[in-house]
């Protein structure tokens, strides 16, 4: 179908689509694709007022999650940015990468700025595209910037008009979005990957993947851990990574079929043989490939103990591998990133405090803060949960304490 037979948007509908794409590039706070899905989610909200030109053609995906209909716009308008300026190095199209903030980013960080006019700054990195030697402000990025939005939202405008007459397309925009997403997710792994050196080396043997998200679920019953199922996104530090150590709460006694833990998904269940004679036998979830290095890959395993008469104080994490990205969540507190604990008790038998530690001494952790201190946390309805903020080191150990009352 070509465009000179559709019905393109009027004026009035390009100056909104135009200032949808101006509020989406501006935001400091978070990824377009963020806004995009909360615009979606919540029609009450100040990103669907800012953005309904642009989230209001996915209407028509009925059957899609919200998740689905914001990557569709947001692969859309990425296909859109590829076709403004004459070439990768343009003016106009470096600056719409940078205003939306599309892999990778110049300079050492590959992480773009959080304001509009930091990322601009960083396009001064960027060799001959905006002369040589490179301009003493952002004026020229701001000159490009203002065309290049309005060229953009002609593009999105009339892509918008072909897709309300055949919707076929959307599900090509869906897996640009997708791809754009992974990309994101890889460059910025791989740039927070070289920087762990600078921070804490791991050890010598530590297991070659950096953690980017660890939830662990514990469910306890009386004062016993009986199940703690931890979810994974892994991203592997070499070449040929084909699998993760695991250990039980409990120890076992080398035969597989007792062993306490369990592969639920994405990963299978092996018994690997010390290296040497006397060496103990490793519990090791096999990965369904070998991973290169920079290759993300998720799984889920279980590990259980019906011993009830054990009294645990504490849920904690070794960090045996190459450390754990900074903690974060999204607005309905679900974690996206880094390590989060969650812990359901026994309604018989809750605990009369509990905090969180990081990198202290099993002697350390043990003393519990002072009232108003920042790490001791609420039991709400049986739960607790933290994620911890900052990285988890190699080397360290990260974890919840429990602090049981008299009996």
């Amino acid at each position: 179908m070509q465009l000179d037979r559709v019905s393109v948007a009027d004026g009035d509908e390009l100056s909104a689509v135009a200032s949808s794409l101006r509020w989406l590039a501006s935001r400091k706070e978070g990824e377009p694709l963020r806004f995009l899905r909360y615009a979606i989610e919540d029609p009450t909200s100040g990103s669907a007022t800012a953005l309904g030109k642009l989230v209001e053609p996915t209407a028509c995906l009925i059957a899609e999650t919200s998740e689905a209909r914001a990557l569709a716009i947001w692969g859309l308008v990425v296909d859109e940015i590829g076709k403004v300026g004459s070439a990768d190095d343009s003016r106009r199209r470096s600056t719409l990468k940078a205003a939306f903030r599309l892999p990778p980013a110049p300079g050492p960080d590959a992480e773009w700025k959080a304001t509009l006019e930091d990322r601009f700054k960083q396009l001064l990195a960027v060799p001959r595209v905006f002369g040589d030697p490179p301009p003493s402000t952002t004026a020229p990025m701001h000159k490009a910037w203002k065309r290049a939005v309005e060229r953009l939202a002609l593009l999105v405008g009339q892509r918008l008009a072909l897709l309300a007459l055949d919707g076929n397309e959307w599900q090509e925009c869906v897996e640009i979005g997708k791809a754009v997403e992974k990309e994101r997710s890889r460059v910025r792994s791989g740039a927070w990957l070289d920087r762990v050196p600078c921070h804490r080396a791991p050890s010598r043997g530590a297991q070659p993947v950096f953690m980017e998200r660890m939830l662990v679920r514990v469910v306890m019953r009386r004062r016993t851990a009986v199940s703690r199922l931890t979810e994974r996104v892994v991203t592997a530090r070499e070449d040929g990574v084909d699998g993760y150590d695991v250990q039980a709460l409990t120890g076992w006694t080398n035969d597989l079929a007792d062993i306490p833990v369990r592969a639920i998904w994405n990963c299978r269940l092996v018994a690997v043989p010390g290296a040497h004679p006397g060496d103990p036998v490793v519990a090791r979830l096999r990965f369904r490939e070998k991973l290169r290095r920079g290759q993300r890959y998720g799984f889920v395993s279980e590990a259980t103990d019906d011993r009830l008469d054990q009294e645990r104080k504490w849920v904690n994490v070794d960090i045996d591998h190459h450390g754990v990205a900074p903690g974060e969540t999204d607005r309905h507190g679900e974690p996206i990133a880094g390590l989060t604990i969650r812990i359901m008790f026994d309604d018989q038998c809750l605990p009369e405090a509990c905090w969180w530690y990081a990198e202290q001494t099993d002697h350390e952790r043990l003393r519990r803060p002072p009232a108003g201190d920042p790490h001791l946390l609420t039991v709400e309805a049986g739960f607790v949960q933290h994620t911890f903020v900052e990285p988890c080191h190699p080397r360290e150990e990260y974890g919840i304490v429990f602090r049981w009352p008299k009996v």
